[in-house]
C-alpha cells in the first residue's frame, strides 16, 4: 500500500500532508456515504447528493492540490543539410500527482514517457511554485514512473497547499459511471475535464506501435499534456493515471487510463527505490556493450523480447565479464524494465563506475527466450575500449 509517512526535516516544521478525502456527509437515511474530510480548507462547506457523489466542481476544488505539472527539459541531436550534428533544447510537459511523502521527499506518480530522456525535471505545484525534480524509478513496460522533489527545498507555503490523493478501486467501476480528469492539458496548466466510463480492460495500440495492458476507457478529454494526471470518481477517489500516450488521435472522445488497481502495486515498489542523481563524466559507469532496439514489429515477427538487444560486447569490458553475450536481450537493470538501447543509456547515467548492477538478460536457447540474471559490475566509461562512446554502453 501507498504509505504516508511523517515529515521529518531539520529545515521544516514537522508537517503532515492531508489527503484529498471529502468530508463525511450523511445521505438521506442517515448513513455515511464518503470518507472522513482532511481537514484542509479545500474541503470546508462541501457535500455529497444523497447519493454519496459530490459535483464535479466539488471533486475538483478538493483533487486539484494534488495535481502537478510537469516539464521535461533536454537537448535533441538533429542532424543537419551536410551530415553533421546540432543539438537543440527541447521541452515538453506532463502531468502528476501527488501519491505520498517520506522522511524527505514528496512523491509524485506520472507516466514514464512523461520523463523520459530527461537531462532535467521540474515540478509546478498546485500554488505555482516549481521545484527541480529527480526520477526515484521508472517501469517503461506500463508506462509508469515516479519523481521525487526534496521537502527542505519547498516553502512552507508550497506544503501547506498541496494534499495527497486518496486512492480508490478501479476494480468496482461499472461503465457508464461519471468521472473527472485533471491534468496539465497542452501545457497551459491545470484544467479539469468531465465524462463517463466507456470501458475497462481495453487494450490499444500506443503510438509506438505498443499493445498495452488493460486500459481504462473514457470520454472525458485526455489532450497532450494530460498524460500522468488524474483519473478521479466522484468522490474524489484516484481511479485512473491519464495517459495521452494511448489516446486515439483519429476519432473524439476516446481517452485511456492505466487502472489505479494495476499501478499502485507498481508504484508502491518505486517509491520505495533509492532516489538517484545523475552523474559527472568523471565518474559515470558504462556497461560495455552495443545494442539495438526491439520495436514491436520486430518482436512479434520474430518471437524477440522487448528491450535493447545486444548488437556487440566490447572485449574485456563489464558485460562480457559478466557473462552477456552478442545476440542477449537486456530486459531489465537494476529491477527496471528496460524498453530498448535509450532507455538503457538514459539509466546508465544514474549509476557510477564501480557499482554492481544486477541485469536481466533474455537469451535464446533452444529455439526459445530464457530469462537469466546476471550482475555486472560496471566499468568507467572514460576508460571505455569501445571506439564510439555514444553507441557503446
Amino acid at each position: 500500500m501507498i504509505v504516508h509517512k511523517e515529515i521529518k526535516n531539520e529545515q521544516k516544521t514537522e508537517y503532515q500532508l492531508p489527503t484529498t478525502e471529502l468530508p463525511q456527509q450523511e445521505n438521506a437515511d442517515g448513513d455515511s456515504n464518503s470518507a472522513a474530510g482532511s481537514g484542509s480548507d479545500a474541503t470546508e462547506e462541501v457535500s455529497a447528493g444523497t447519493t454519496g457523489e459530490y459535483t464535479v466542481a466539488q471533486v475538483a476544488k478538493s483533487c486539484m492540490p494534488s495535481v502537478v505539472s510537469i516539464t521535461n527539459a533536454s537537448v535533441k541531436m538533429v542532424q543537419d543539410f551536410f551530415g553533421g550534428v546540432q543539438q537543440y533544447p527541447s521541452e515538453s510537459s506532463g502531468s502528476g500527482i501527488i501519491v505520498g511523502q517520506n522522511d524527505s521527499e514528496i512523491l509524485v506518480a506520472t507516466n514514464n514517457h512523461v520523463v523520459a530522456d530527461a537531462d532535467t525535471i521540474t515540478v509546478a505545484f498546485d500554488d505555482d511554485a516549481v521545484y527541480e525534480a529527480q526520477v526515484k524509478g521508472t517501469d517503461s513496460d506500463n508506462d509508469l514512473a515516479v519523481v521525487a522533489v526534496k521537502i527542505s527545498d519547498m516553502s512552507e507555503d508550497t506544503l501547506k497547499s498541496i494534499k495527497v490523493v486518496s486512492i480508490g478501486n478501479s476494480d468496482e467501476l461499472e461503465i457508464g459511471e461519471q468521472v473527472v480528469a485533471i491534468g496539465n492539458a497542452l501545457g497551459y496548466g491545470q484544467s479539469v475535464t468531465s465524462g463517463w466510463i466507456s470501458a475497462v480492460d481495453r487494450e490499444v495500440t500506443d503510438e509506438d506501435g505498443k499493445t498495452t495492458g488493460k486500459l481504462i476507457q473514457t470520454d472525458a478529454a485526455i489532450n497532450p499534456g494530460n498524460s500522468g494526471g488524474a483519473l478521479l470518481n466522484m468522490q474524489g477517489e484516484l481511479i485512473g493515471i491519464n495517459s495521452a500516450k494511448a489516446a486515439a488521435t483519429e476519432v473524439e472522445g476516446m481517452g485511456y487510463a492505466i487502472p489505479v488497481s494495476v499501478a499502485q502495486p507498481i508504484l508502491d515498489e518505486l517509491m520505495n527505490r533509492e532516489t538517484r542523481y545523475k552523474t559527472d563524466e568523471e565518474h559515470a559507469g558504462y556497461i560495455g556493450v552495443t545494442c539495438l532496439n526491439v520495436d514491436s514489429t520486430s518482436a512479434q515477427t520474430y518471437g524477440i523480447p522487448l528491450g535493447a538487444f545486444v548488437d556487440s560486447v566490447e572485449e574485456g569490458g563489464p558485460a562480457q565479464t559478466a557473462g552477456i553475450q552478442k545476440g542477449d536481450v537486456i530486459v531489465k537493470f537494476d529491477g527496471m524494465t528496460v524498453s530498448g538501447s535509450s532507455d538503457l543509456v538514459g539509466k546508465l547515467e544514474y549509476y557510477q563506475a564501480g557499482e554492481t548492477v544486477d541485469v536481466v538478460i533474455s537469451r535464446a536457447q533452444n529455439g526459445e527466450y530464457q530469462e537469466q540474471t546476471v550482475s555486472v559490475t560496471l566499468g568507467k566509461k572514460s576508460e571505455m575500449k569501445q571506439a564510439d562512446p555514444q553507441q557503446g554502453k
